[in-house]
């Protein structure tokens, strides 16, 4: 049985001494090497379906976070099995424990509610489903949230462009454009960042450990009015769905990938992107892969 502890002294898995970023070949020798390999756009997913546990890696090599899956998920790379062991916080076994009253969860940080742990340089955050009960477990190295300074007062002032913009159809295929031309090309700015947006934002105080469970309808909201000039639409060749995208997480931080709101329900705003010749999905209703297909546009499942 797979035995995870955090605890003051330190993070153990299977009494094996454990920091981040931890080399695939620490996670074989305290793990075993029964995994299989999902390469992706942004990342690599170790899967090891026997004990329940996907390790993420953006180079391939150093796993910067471990996820302990409690609930059963369908996408491929997701283990074919539920995490079986036991993950102990300072000495108590939480692997199937979840309090609902805020005034008695672990606080991350200050004024935080979320049931996030942290300890020394590791954190650990629940995916939680709609009965309150965990699905699944993360854990990663620690980054203390700062407030940021300085912010520009117009920074996410939604400003008119004096060119041609492309107007969408569908919501959640414009994200997905985003995702690309904003965080994996960096050709539209500013980079949005839900931290430093929360701090910007003046109408109200956003509570992102309160909110963050659920889209944010105020950057739900930049992000339906944010302009894309047009000269940009050359510049996609391919889009990638994916739970842990960038733009996914900025709308809903702690939501683990799991929400539908962003579905594509048409995919004729492709039409307005020449050089679109290949869509990996995992937010799509049944409808769009048959609808990128007849645009010749290759359409898979994640």
């Amino acid at each position: 049985m797979t035995t995870i502890h955090l605890s003051s002294t330190g993070f153990l898995i299977n009494s094996v001494s454990i920091q981040f970023p931890i080399s695939i070949n620490t996670l074989k020798e305290c793990l075993n090497d029964n995994y299989r390999t999902t390469k992706r756009k942004s990342n690599t997913i170790f899967t090891w379906d026997d004990l329940g546990l996907l390790a993420y890696s953006k180079n391939g090599e150093c796993i910067e976070s471990l996820t302990l899956e409690l609930q059963l998920d369908t996408y491929s790379f997701c283990p074919k099995h539920k995490f079986s062991g036991a993950f102990y916080f300072n000495d108590q076994e939480i692997t199937n424990y979840y309090k609902t009253n805020k005034e008695e969860r672990v606080q991350l940080f200050k004024d935080d509610d979320s049931g996030a742990l942290v300890l020394n340089t590791i954190c650990a955050w629940f995916s939680v489903n709609e009965e309150e009960t965990i699905k699944a477990i993360e854990v990663s190295a620690y980054q203390p949230y700062v407030r940021w300074q300085g912010i520009p007062d117009d920074k996410y002032s939604i400003k008119p462009l004096d060119e041609e913009e492309i107007t969408f159809v569908d919501f959640g295929f414009k994200l997905s454009i985003i995702e690309e031309l904003m965080y994996m090309k960096g050709l539209l700015e500013p980079k949005f960042d839900i931290y430093e947006f929360a701090d910007w934002y003046r109408e109200r105080k956003i509570d992102i450990d309160e909110e963050g469970y659920e889209p944010i309808a105020e950057v739900v909201q930049y992000f339906k009015d944010l302009p894309i000039p047009k000269r940009l639409a050359t510049e996609i060749t391919d889009i990638y769905q994916d739970g842990g995208n960038d733009i996914y997480m900025n709308l809903s931080p702690f939501s683990g990938g799991g929400e539908d709101d962003w579905d594509m329900e048409t995919a004729v705003d492709a039409k307005q992107f020449p050089n679109l010749k290949k869509a990996t999905l995992c937010y799509a209703k049944d409808c769009v892969y048959d609808e990128f297909e007849k645009m010749g546009i290759d359409a898979e499942s994640l």
